[in-house]
């Protein structure tokens, strides 16, 4: 029987059409597998995916303070950390025959062309890797289907070069789950505060069930959705094999239970160590040309950190084996510092509990102020001045000038009022009517403070605090901040004195000394115990009831230059000038500083400068920076033992005997208060055997204070804050701080050996 005329044609044309779609299909592979169409990465690209991981804050106790991160949070993690509840949802879920195929599932692929994608999508986990690792976003459904068999050929090349474990956890490590939960790790402390390891079933079959499409199935905004999807995860796992049906019953019936936490480099603890940290680390080799004129103490600052501080750039001193610089934001490094999360937790919650009470009482003292929220001691001249300066300082300032706004015009509009929110401790940000002009004006009526604690004998500092809320309060007053230290100041006047021979048991006669200046003048210091002129005191008395007349008489026996050089052997690096009122303490100086200085006194003579990191690791753990204390011998060992003596005489009998009648502290401790003029700055140093802490709180400008005494000394404004933290570390059996530990002073030292 003679083949039908049109068959032999179709035939030809059939087979044709079959090998010349092979051909063409080759020819597209082989174009593809060169880099022509498309992008196919090196073998090299492949073998180390460029993934950006943030780095990651480690306290002392091995809790995450944070993160630094440009645009995605992600932290890796080791497949060993990875739950067995999440890799069995994942397979279950997103490619059953993971384990089976070599990166393209053809028999799924077909039954899912088949079923006009009914039955899923066809794409493996490890074609959905080189989606997510090499795909950019397509623009229509056309380049999407360009996409499709480059990824196929690249998660060929993936399953040649990883195992399957491998690429479970790079697939985990690279999705992004949202809300700056990119990877595993961050989602599962955004979404509910725990780690990959620690991931319950239910949790576990949630997170994967974002991975089809987490904004359809985003927890948040959808949590019924959420927790539909969750539950045909769980069903996958029960058809499967992973679980019993019993267990995937049970788990369903069970609510979705979150506890999330937003990432926002403003929130979190120790966010002002977290930022000051990101600075010192990126900071690039100061110029002096980029400073302005009025600037250039901050630039020798900031030299000498460059000199001397081998945190102080380390991204920029250090290079990668590539010869790059580390970048903080998507290396991936682990940086190990010396801050104790539980310190650090009682430090700011000791801040919030005493500024909110303050700030109560400075809110009820300004109702009785015309010009609040300055001082009565201000002229309107002043006031103008100060609030002319901060308008100039804002955003809305400078946008409107540079759009060539005069400023006569920009002042008017400062002064309408309009829609805004505001801050406040009670209620956080409310909204109100109220203008630009009275919007600084309520800011500016919130007291600032500043906080630092550290171990004396190591450096380590242990809490830091730069302010009361870093959301609405972003300068830091710890380490940026300088500000009068007032009577703060005097031991290291006493230091000089006993350093010179003289013991705490000398005596003088009480009264007033005067100095004749250089100009001619004269200059006699106020004092606030007047009544006791003409008694015989001592230097410890002088010391403990901080004496302006006994600073002055031992100001009389030096020279402002020998008092100067002391303190900058004792640290503090700022501006001095060899002047005599230097003896009351005029000079603006850190908290950070402060802090430094007075560990001399708990380490037998020797300062130790503080230490906020102790090692940094790459992201392959290998470590890349190791930081020790740097000691400094200032004083001897006498000298200190005298310097304690008399400073424990301000806490138990003097100025800062508050601590103990008041918050019921009973460990020895030595410390100083100080007040500068008008009450614009308000100080407490306190140390124990083992720790040193200091406090400064004030206004946002010095003409910004409490106008009486009883509530503006440092002992009100500064000692309770210093006073709760360490309660609550003393009474925390964890940290090992005892209140008998005592001060290592040998027992044959006597205070009034040099009075015999």
């Amino acid at each position: 029987m003679k083949m039908k005329s049109w068959y032999k044609p179709f035939l030809l044309w059939f087979w044709g059409l079959f090998f010349g779609g092979i051909l063409v299909i080759w020819f597209v592979m082989w174009l593809i597998i060169r880099g022509v169409l498309g992008y196919m990465p090196p073998l090299e690209e492949l073998q180390n995916p460029k993934n950006t991981f943030a780095s990651e804050i480690i306290s002392s106790d091995m809790q995450s303070l944070g993160r630094y991160y440009r645009y995605e949070n992600r932290i890796g993690v080791e497949y060993k950390d990875l739950s067995p509840n999440l890799i069995n949802a994942l397979v279950a879920t997103e490619d059953v025959r993971f384990y089976e195929h070599t990166g393209v599932d053809f028999k799924s692929m077909f039954r899912a062309i088949l079923k006009l994608g009914r039955a899923g999508g066809g794409s493996t986990i490890t074609q959905q890797l080189a989606k997510q690792l090499w795909s950019p976003r397509a623009n229509n459904k056309l380049e999407r289907a360009m996409q499709k068999p480059i990824e196929w050929i690249i998660a060929t090349k993936l399953e040649r070069l990883y195992s399957k474990d491998e690429i479970l956890l790079m697939y985990l490590n690279q999705f992004d789950f949202l809300y700056n939960a990119v990877g595993v790790q961050s989602a599962s402390q955004v979404y509910f505060s725990t780690t990959p390891a620690e991931l319950k079933l239910e949790q576990a079959a949630m997170l994967v069930g974002m991975c089809k499409n987490p904004s359809l199935y985003n927890p948040v905004r959808h949590p019924e959705r959420a927790t539909g999807r969750r539950n045909t995860v769980l069903g996958q796992m029960e058809k499967y094999g992973y679980i019993d049906e019993a267990t995937r019953d049970s788990v369903a019936a069970i609510p979705l239970e979150l506890h999330y936490s937003s990432v926002d480099h403003k929130q979190g603890i120790a966010p002002y160590f977290r930022e000051y940290l990101r600075g010192v680390l990126t900071a690039k080799e100061p110029k002096e040309s980029d400073y302005s004129e009025w600037n250039k103490q901050q630039y020798k600052l900031d030299l000498w950190q460059w000199e001397n501080n081998p945190l102080y750039g380390f991204c920029v001193k250090n290079k990668k084996p590539d010869g790059s610089n580390y970048d903080i934001y998507q290396d991936g490094l682990k940086i190990y510092t010396t801050i104790d999360s539980r310190m650090q937790r009682y430090a700011e919650e000791a801040v919030s509990e005493h500024m909110q009470a303050q700030q109560k009482s400075f809110f009820k003292e300004l109702k009785r102020k015309k010009n609040a929220p300055f001082s009565r001691q201000l002229t309107q001249e002043e006031v103008d001045g100060i609030m002319n300066r901060s308008m100039r300082q804002t955003d809305r300032y400078r946008i409107m000038k540079r759009a060539g706004v005069s400023h006569d015009s920009i002042i008017r509009s400062f002064m309408e009022p309009r829609e805004m929110q505001v801050f406040t401790y009670e209620n956080g940000m409310i909204d109100t009517v109220m203008s630009p002009y009275d919007s600084i004006k309520w800011q500016k009526s919130y007291l600032r403070c500043g906080f630092m604690s550290m171990d004396p004998h190591t450096g380590h500092v242990k809490a830091y605090v730069g302010g009361p809320n870093f959301a609405h309060f972003q300068y830091d007053m710890t380490t940026k901040g300088r500000r009068q230290v007032g009577s703060t100041v005097k031991p290291y006047l006493y230091t000089l004195a006993m350093d010179e021979g003289m013991w705490p048991c000398e005596k003088w006669v009480y009264d007033s000394v005067v100095f004749v200046l250089p100009d001619g003048k004269k200059w006699v210091p106020r004092d606030t115990h007047e009544k006791y002129q003409g008694d015989t005191v001592s230097l410890t008395w002088g010391l403990k009831e901080s004496s302006n007349w006994m600073a002055a008489y031992l100001m009389s026996l030096f020279t402002p230059e020998q008092l100067v050089k002391m303190m900058q052997s004792f640290g503090i690096q700022g501006q001095l000038d060899p002047v005599v009122s230097l003896c009351l303490g005029p000079c603006e100086v850190s908290v950070e500083e402060m802090v430094d200085a007075y560990t001399a006194f708990a380490n037998k003579g020797i300062r130790t400068e503080p230490l906020y990191v102790t090692r940094i690791e790459d992201a392959n753990g290998n470590v890349i920076g190791m930081f020790t204390p740097r000691t400094h011998e200032i004083i001897s060992e006498t000298t200190a033992y005298k310097m304690i003596y008399m400073l424990r005489a301000v806490i138990d009998h003097g100025t800062g005997v508050r601590t103990r009648y008041k918050y019921g502290i009973k460990a020895p401790m030595g410390g100083k208060t100080g007040t500068t003029n008008n009450n614009s700055d308000g100080w407490f140093m306190c140390f124990t055997p083992s720790l040193v802490s200091g406090t400064w709180v004030g206004g946002e400008d010095r003409g910004i204070h409490f106008d009486n005494m009883a509530e503006g000394q440092g002992a009100s404004m500064a000692l309770p804050i210093c006073a709760l933290y360490m309660q609550k570390v003393l009474a925390d059996p964890d940290l090992g701080y005892s209140e008998n530990e005592q001060f290592d002073v040998p027992a044959w030292f006597d205070p009034n050996e040099g009075c015999k």
